[in-house]
């Protein structure tokens, strides 16, 4: 592993500075030339190399750790890792929290993700990836089922929402794109977010979950039966519908 600035430069900047400049030299680096599960050198053999301090070279793995590309364990060297979507889920999440309205911006990137996530799932679904979309479509209707015809059960609620989370994971991992895995991964919390809000767009929550069950379902069958387009026009159904329930959670026309 080489250098590619001055490392002069970085030991005269602040400590926070030099640790996230060290941090950017050592994410391009594990990304160009280390595999998952490689060990970075010791934090003594970087502050030598750099020219910092441990306490340095500490900050800067820290800072990996938080994108994603590496593991830390107490009292052995820093690991390369795979990637996780915490840090997009983290701004999607700080977005919608600054604006609701993001809310429907994400509906709109979600159109094309998951047009793109039933269109491969029909094309690649396995046994065990269909087996999987059915586990989550059943904990769907499990949920719906316990919720009370004229009240209200917020856990119930909340285990329909977690499983519709999993239903659109799984959709997405048994297409076998990585990247649209990795995107509905990063996007967990935001999707519940959403899901939950559309909840406060409705005014009988019993029978809204009994018919967003029934248009999983219809989505789960067409994937089944490897019908695109038949697959892709309920998604898209199921699309609008929550474009609607949004709508009313937030008092639009």
């Amino acid at each position: 592993m080489t250098t590619a600035i001055d490392i002069t430069s970085i030991r005269k900047a602040p400590l926070t500075s030099a640790a996230r400049n060290v941090a950017d030299l050592l994410s391009d680096q594990i990304i160009d030339k280390l595999p998952l599960g490689a060990h970075l050198p010791s934090e003594a053999e970087l502050a030598a190399r750099f020219n910092v301090s441990r306490v340095t070279i500490r900050e800067a793995f820290k800072i990996l750790a938080g994108r994603g590309l590496v593991g830390l364990s107490r009292g052995k060297r820093a690991v390369v890792t795979q990637p996780d979507g915490a840090m997009f889920g983290a701004f999607l999440k700080s977005l919608i929290k600054s604006d609701p309205k993001c809310m429907f911006d994400l509906l709109q990137i979600r159109r094309s993700l998951e047009i793109q996530s039933v269109t491969f799932a029909c094309r690649h679904a396995s046994r065990s990836g269909l087996a999987a979309i059915e586990a989550a479509l059943n904990a769907m209707r499990d949920a719906a089922r316990a919720m009370p015809e004229n009240g209200y059960d917020a856990t119930a609620d909340l285990a329909f929402d977690l499983a519709d989370v999993q239903f659109h994971q799984a959709l997405a991992l048994a297409g076998g794109n990585r990247v649209l895995t990795y995107l509905f991964e990063a996007m967990e919390t935001s999707l519940l977010e959403a899901f939950m809000a559309s909840h406060r767009g409705q005014t009988n929550t019993a029978a809204a979950l009994r018919l967003a069950f029934e248009e999983h379902r219809a989505i789960y069958e067409h994937v089944a039966a490897r019908d695109e387009r038949a697959a892709t026009d309920a998604m898209l159904a199921l699309l609008a519908r929550a474009e609607v329930n949004l709508h009313a959670a937030y008092g639009h026309p």
